[in-house]
């Protein structure tokens, strides 16, 4: 409280009466809200009006004060000589501020003015304020006819003052709620436009899965027919023959692998004293690695050189071994044996190549693009399949969206007027 005059008015509840219900439209909201909004600023600015024209007298009669002020002396020849010093300067300062901070008011006819003479009011009240806040003795004291003026005057003017900020509080709080009214238009706008976009792509991507279920159909009837017939079972028995087949294989090699693995102490240790060229030097770690894979007509001769040079490294004791007997014997072993492991790989092979010609040419030859078909057809099902779900999905949250965004309307509109708007959606 300053100087006295600070008390505010008591607040009334008002009496509110029953909302009455109305039934509307979505679309009919953003007319309503501009109606409102428009009415609220139009009464706004009317009720301005006339606290401003209340206020307009008051700050005329508050300039008269200071004028009549500043020509009374205020009777300081009769009081001592330091206080009517203080008086003097004290009347001088309420002066200068009235004559420099109290000005005259705009007029209204917009909101625009209307917060022009609320922003106007304040620093003329404050500043006012202020200085009789500093020298209240001396116009309680020396001026008390003064006083009494001062503080109704300014008493009236600061309510005035609070009713016109509250207004404009209010009418603030109103466009918030027509703004943000509009905003939930505008996410319900874009909600429906999404869910026909949804609509639209859960059509085509229906339209699409049923073409796909039709070419994974046709695939598959040319898949079946491929597979009943004569030639593909001819196909089916060759490749269970090869596969049982490529059972002799693994009996050679073990064959093969036993005898080999009799000398394999000093043919590895040969391997790494060697110097023999190039290729020897490749077929030696083969017959370290997998002699199998070595062991084929055109390696006959390398490695015979190399099974000669590892017995004369054996004899010479260049490879030491623990029996060099019955390593030596088991190098001739190897090499009387060299005949027979090479016909039986060569003939594994030619058997083996024979049987896969036989069967490249028994398998049918649209039968790995079907495949192929089938499996991409299938996965772009998958793929429609899971846009499908998003899209209905996405209607889903949108269906359950948009009544709650409609219920917060409802309850922004309330802030409007005494009427309750039921909205209906459809």
């Amino acid at each position: 409280m300053v100087f006295g005059w600070g008390k505010k008015k008591q607040a009334q509840v008002p009496v509110e009466d029953t909302p009455k219900d109305k039934d509307i439209s979505l679309s009919d909201v953003p007319q309503i809200v501009s109606d409102l909004t428009q009415l609220r600023k139009s009464q706004s600015v009317s009720e301005i009006k006339i606290l401003r024209n209340n206020t307009s007298p008051l700050i005329d009669e508050l300039t008269n004060i200071g004028k009549v002020l500043e020509k009374d002396n205020l009777n300081v020849d009769d009081i001592d000589k330091h206080l009517a010093i203080i008086v003097v300067r004290g009347k001088k300062q309420v002066i200068d501020i009235i004559k420099k901070g109290v000005t005259t008011i705009p007029e209204i006819s917009s909101i625009d003015d209307a917060h022009k003479l609320d922003t106007t009011l304040n620093q003329i009240l404050k500043k006012v304020g202020d200085v009789l806040g500093r020298q209240t003795r001396v116009i309680h004291i020396f001026a008390k006819k003064y006083a009494a003026q001062l503080k109704n005057n300014l008493e009236v003017m600061n309510m005035n003052h609070s009713e016109i900020h509250q207004i404009l509080n209010n009418f603030e709080k109103t466009q918030s709620a027509a703004d943000q009214i509009n905003s939930l238009l505008e996410q319900i706008k874009t909600l429906k436009e999404t869910r026909i976009k949804n609509e639209k792509k859960i059509q085509e991507t229906k339209e699409n899965t049923n073409s796909l279920e039709s070419k994974i159909s046709s695939i598959e009837d040319s898949i079946k027919e491929i597979k009943s017939s004569e030639n593909y079972k001819k196909y089916l028995e060759l490749k269970k023959t090869i596969d049982d087949f490529s059972k002799q294989r693994l009996k050679i090699k073990n064959e093969i692998d036993t005898q080999f693995t009799k000398i394999s102490r000093p043919l590895s240790r040969y391997e790494y004293a060697s110097s023999l060229d190039k290729e020897q030097q490749s077929i030696l770690s083969q017959l370290n690695a997998d002699p199998f894979k070595a062991l084929i007509r055109k390696n006959k001769d390398a490695v015979i050189v190399i099974l000669e040079n590892v017995r004369k490294a054996v004899s010479s004791e260049s490879i030491s071994v623990k029996d060099v007997g019955k390593t030596l014997s088991q190098i001739t072993e190897t090499e009387d044996a060299l005949d027979g492991f090479l016909k039986q790989v060569e003939e594994y092979y030619e058997k083996f190549e024979s049987m896969q010609n036989d069967l490249k040419s028994l398998k049918p030859k649209d039968l790995v693009s079907f495949e192929h078909d089938l499996e991409k057809n299938i996965s772009s099902k998958e793929d429609a399949s899971h846009r499908l779900d998003m899209a209905e999905n996405d209607i889903r949250e949108i269906d359950t969206k948009i009544p709650q965004l409609i219920r917060q309307i409802e309850e922004k509109l309330k802030q409007f007027s005494n009427t309750r708007y039921v909205i209906n959606s459809s």
